[in-house]
C-alpha cells in the first residue's frame, strides 16, 4: 500500500505541495525502515545493546567529524570566494580605466 502511495505521489508531485510532502515522508519512512532493518541485523548477530550503542556512538562521532570538516571547508571557500570577488572588481576597474584612457 505504501509503495503504491509513494509511486502515485512521485508521479503526480509536479508542484503539488501536499504530494511533495507525501513523497518526502515516504522517503523518510524508507530511510527509517532501512535503519531499523540494520539495527535488527546487528541485534541478530548477537550484539548486545551496549555494543550497538557504542557502534552508533562511533558512527555519530565520525559523522560529526566529517560535518566539522565540511563546515570548515565551506567557510574557507566562502573566504576565498570573497577575496577572488574583490580581486576581480579591482581588475575590472583597472581594465575600465585603461580603456577609458585609450578612448580619450
Amino acid at each position: 500500500m505504501m509503495a503504491q502511495a509513494k509511486d502515485t505521489a512521485t508521479a503526480k508531485s509536479a508542484g503539488d505541495p501536499l504530494l511533495d510532502a507525501l513523497a518526502r515522508l515516504n522517503r523518510a519512512l524508507d530511510g527509517l525502515s532501512t535503519a531499523v532493518d540494520s539495527a535488527a541485523v546487528i541485534s541478530a548477530e548477537g550484539r548486545g545493546a551496549d555494543e550497538v550503542a557504542y557502534i552508533m556512538s562511533e558512527d555519530r562521532a565520525a559523522l560529526a567529524k566529517d560535518l566539522d570538516a565540511a563546515e570548515t571547508r565551506a567557510r574557507r571557500l566562502s573566504e576565498v570566494n570573497s577575496e577572488v570577488s574583490q580581486r576581480l572588481v579591482g581588475a575590472m576597474e583597472t581594465v575600465r580605466s585603461v580603456l577609458d584612457g585609450q578612448t580619450k
